[in-house]
């Protein structure tokens, strides 16, 4: 599912007209790399993106990361120039989605995947090596995450504690929560409102 989302004028990009991701930290600070021009990808802001790895500052090196709704590959591409030891991009769109590989191809970067698939197929599919740290920004105004969250818990997708990265439009409806979810981080920036989450295993 790519991460097109109906948005604000500002957010969406000029037609005809790429744009680029920066990376902040790591080994490729400072880096840009292309994206592709899907109309209504809306990569999240640096804004955003520096917030949230403050918040990820030891979390991010040696772990297995999902990035569910790549889009740019924004959150997915931040944490390989942190260390991640892999993350796996899903990414319906196929032009956004070749975009990814070919980035992948630029760095030289072999810790990571890009799965041209609708995520919410991925995810009922299941997992049999759970991540530590998952991205959920997805397509405005369709209620996804109402879908994606279940499907995290009951398919395997989720380390005991794993760290969730929730990133939703201010005037959409929450989506219902695990009570083994404790927030630990909730902000708002404009017409966004983001939240991290940490798993806890489930009691019985």
């Amino acid at each position: 599912m790519a991460r097109s989302k109906t948005s604000s004028p500002r957010s969406t990009p000029t037609a005809g007209r790429a744009g680029s991701i920066r990376l902040i930290s790591g080994q490729w600070r400072g880096r840009k790399l292309p994206v592709h021009d899907v109309e209504g990808l809306r990569p999240t802001t640096d804004r955003v993106k520096e917030t949230l790895f403050n918040w990820l500052a030891t979390d991010v090196r040696d772990s297995r990361c999902l990035d569910v709704f790549a889009g740019s590959g924004s959150l997915g591409f931040e944490a390989l120039s942190r260390y991640a030891s892999y993350v796996m991009m899903i990414e319906q769109e196929p032009k956004a989605a070749r975009q990814l590989q070919a980035n992948l191809q630029t760095l030289q970067c072999t810790q990571a995947q890009v799965v041209c698939r609708d995520a919410l197929q991925v995810l009922q599919a299941g997992c049999n090596e759970p991540f530590e740290l998952v991205f959920l920004d997805p397509p405005f105004r369709k209620e996804l995450l109402t879908a994606v969250i279940p499907l995290l818990e009951q398919q395997g997708w989720l380390a005991d504690r794993a760290l969730i990265y929730l990133e939703r439009e201010n005037e959409g409806t929450a989506p219902l929560i695990p009570a083994n979810w404790q927030l630990l981080k909730d902000k708002q920036a404009g017409q966004v409102c983001y939240q991290l989450y940490l798993r806890e295993c489930p009691t019985s």
